[in-house]
C-alpha cells in the first residue's frame, strides 16, 4: 500500500481537499503538492522518469555508494537518495533535491524555514558542482541549519538544487570528490540500489515553520 502523502514543507498530515480542487491541505502551510517517498527499485525509475524537474542523481556513484530512494512533490519537485561510506565519518546519506521555487522540499530536508533558501548570492560559493556537463556553483547554507547535517544550494537547469548530507562532515564529499551529476531521465543504464534510506520520510527534519 502506497504511504500517505505528507506535506512538503514540514513532512505533517495532509488532508485532500476533495476531487473537485484535486488538492492537499497541510493544518501549518495551506494548500500544498503531496510529498511522497518511494523505495528504491525499477518502478520508481520509472515513475521519476516522468518527472518535469530533472532528476539528479551522482554519477557515476562513488565507490560504494548505492541509490536509496527516492521522493517527489507533485510535478515541481525531485530528490534522489544515495548512502554509502564517507571518506572519513563512516555511513553517510545525501540528497540531492531539485526543485521549482516555492515548493519548500529543500528546505524542509535542510531543516530550515520557509520554502527557499533566501540570498544566498552574498558571498562566494565555495565549491562547483558538474550538472549534466555544467559548472553549477553551490553555496553552503549555515545559519539555521541543524548541527547533524551539512546543507548546500545552488541553481541548475532553471531550478534549486539543494545537497543535504548526512552527518555534518559527510558534506566534504561535495566540495573534496568532485562529485558529478547526471539527470536520471536521461540515464540509459541501471543503477544500483540499497536500501531504503528513512531520510526521505523526513526523520530528522528539524521542525519549520
Amino acid at each position: 500500500m502506497r504511504a500517505a502523502p505528507t506535506c512538503p514543507r514540514c513532512f505533517g498530515t495532509l488532508t485532500e481537499q476533495g476531487t473537485r480542487s484535486g488538492g492537499w491541505r497541510c493544518p501549518v502551510h495551506g494548500e500544498v503538492l503531496p510529498h511522497h517517498s518511494h523505495p528504491p527499485g525499477p518502478a520508481a525509475v520509472e515513475l521519476m522518469r516522468g518527472s518535469a524537474v530533472p532528476v539528479w542523481v551522482p554519477w557515476p556513484l562513488p565507490a560504494g555508494w548505492l541509490v536509496t530512494g527516492f521522493a517527489e512533490a507533485g510535478d515541481r519537485a525531485s530528490v534522489v537518495a544515495v548512502s554509502g561510506p564517507s571518506l572519513s565519518y563512516g555511513p553517510a546519506d545525501l540528497l540531492i533535491i531539485s526543485e521549482e521555487v516555492g515548493v519548500g522540499l529543500g528546505s524542509a530536508y535542510a531543516g530550515l524555514p520557509g520554502p527557499d533558501p533566501g540570498d544566498i548570492a552574498d558571498r562566494p560559493p565555495i565549491t562547483k558542482i558538474d550538472a549534466n556537463g555544467h559548472s553549477i556553483p553551490l553555496w553552503v547554507v549555515r545559519r539555521g541549519v541543524p548541527a547533524d547535517r551539512a546543507v548546500y544550494v545552488g541553481e541548475a537547469a532553471g531550478r534549486w538544487l539543494w545537497a543535504v548530507a548526512w552527518p555534518a562532515e559527510a558534506g566534504n564529499l561535495i566540495t573534496l570528490m568532485q562529485l558529478a551529476l547526471a539527470d536520471l531521465r536521461d540515464l540509459e543504464w541501471d543503477v544500483p540500489f540499497g536500501a531504503f534510506s528513512p531520510r526521505l520520510t523526513g526523520e530528522g527534519a528539524a521542525e519549520t515553520g
